[in-house]
């Protein structure tokens, strides 16, 4: 019996969750896309000194100024100032002992080596951002960009994360060429140069796929077997069913993995699954029709990705559609639509075209459709931005 889309999500990611490795303190790059596994703090006062906010005229005591000294520059420490002495000061620098007001460089009167004109307090005092010691971003936060140049800025030089997964790829298919059109009954695959880069794009790293591989039941086994060796997740292409040369159920038992979940309610890509084997590694079976196994990944390998990287299940955006989404009975329908949410054409199990156009698909529960101008729920392909 199929369970419900929404129940296979969080059932995906609470099995990756569960089975997260320990955390690692690792250098930036390795963490970005993970979630911290403790929080990041300041190891020192963020700014650690007083800095100038503004290029200008550092002055202390009463004007007019007279210009003394070498100019206060970022990255040196400047000399102290006496009463009614000015220097000039660049963005960034540290403020010198003894100022008591900035002027900025155009609000300046220079007449000589005197300046005149209105100080104010220019600067960002030491521990403005943050103290010594203080928590900056919470444990299980998203590793982003802004959060590795704050982590950075702070002083830390690496971050204690859960690694990125490793996820291979078995391509099923006697039928499939790697070149070429296609041609002879056979088909060019379309799987193995898109999924790779999905895998990426959701947090993982990911290898060059193993196939493709032929339709027997041995080849799946050894092909399996392969890519379980060094992956913490395998994800096969086609085989879902139970065809007559579909082994990939098979294929499972021999090597002794069980299901998480065994078919999903959703239209398109209803015939997919997950798998642990007794070494706590993943399988994921995509069904061999391009969209659908887009629809899998989406549905099953992006929440388990989450969950082995410690974040949390990952939020569905929301889109208003511009014209009349019907439903697909007891089955969750996912429908291809742009940007502006109007439904896409060529938006079969067996299409790309619609999908490399898509924002997404806009989520239409069982039992229900979208109007026009309804707002529903969007989930979007990894590395495609909605």
């Amino acid at each position: 019996m199929p369970i419900d889309w929404a129940e296979a999500r969080a059932t995906a990611w609470q099995a990756g969750y569960e089975a997260r490795p320990n955390p690692e303190t690792t250098g930036f790059e390795a963490a970005l896309g993970s979630a911290l596994a403790a929080p990041v703090v300041a190891a020192s006062d963020l700014p650690a000194f007083p800095t100038s906010a503004v290029d200008g005229w550092a002055v202390a005591g009463s004007g007019p100024w007279i210009v003394t000294g070498e100019a206060a520059l970022a990255g040196a420490v400047p000399a102290p100032m006496g009463t009614g002495d000015a220097v000039k000061i660049a963005t960034g620098a540290q403020v010198p002992e003894g100022c008591e007001g900035i002027i900025r460089l155009e609000h300046t009167d220079v007449r000589g080596e005197l300046i005149d004109g209105d100080p104010d307090r220019e600067w960002r005092e030491a521990g403005e951002e943050a103290k010594l010691g203080e928590e900056l971003i919470p444990a299980g936060t998203r590793i982003t960009p802004p959060v590795l140049g704050l982590a950075a800025a702070a002083g830390q030089a690496s971050l204690d994360a859960y690694r990125k997964p490793r996820a291979g790829m078995v391509v099923f298919g006697d039928e499939l060429l790697t070149s070429g059109p296609s041609r002879d009954g056979r088909v060019r695959d379309s799987l193995g140069p898109m999924v790779p880069h999905l895998l990426a794009a959701a947090g993982s790293t990911s290898p060059e796929p193993i196939g493709p591989v032929a339709d027997t039941l041995d080849e799946h086994v050894r092909a399996l077997r392969e890519g379980l060796e060094t992956a913490d997740l395998v994800c096969t292409t086609g085989g879902t069913m139970v065809g007559p040369v579909d082994h990939l159920h098979a294929a499972l038992k021999l090597v002794g993995a069980s299901y998480i979940i065994n078919s999903v309610a959703v239209r398109p890509g209803f015939p997919m699954l997950l798998a642990r084997t007794d070494e706590g590694r993943f399988i994921a079976g995509l069904p061999g029709n391009p969209q659908s196994a887009v629809i899998a990944l989406i549905s099953l390998v992006v929440p388990l990705l989450a969950g082995l990287r410690g974040l949390s299940l990952p939020e569905l955006g929301e889109i208003t559609v511009s014209q009349d989404v019907p439903g697909r009975g007891d089955f969750t329908h996912l429908s291809l639509v742009d940007r502006s949410g109007r439904r896409l054409g060529h938006h079969g199990s067996a299409m790309l075209r619609g999908l490399a156009r898509a924002a997404g698909f806009a989520v239409i529960a069982p039992g229900a459709e979208a109007k026009a101008g309804q707002t529903v729920p969007l989930v979007t392909i990894p590395g495609v931005s909605a």
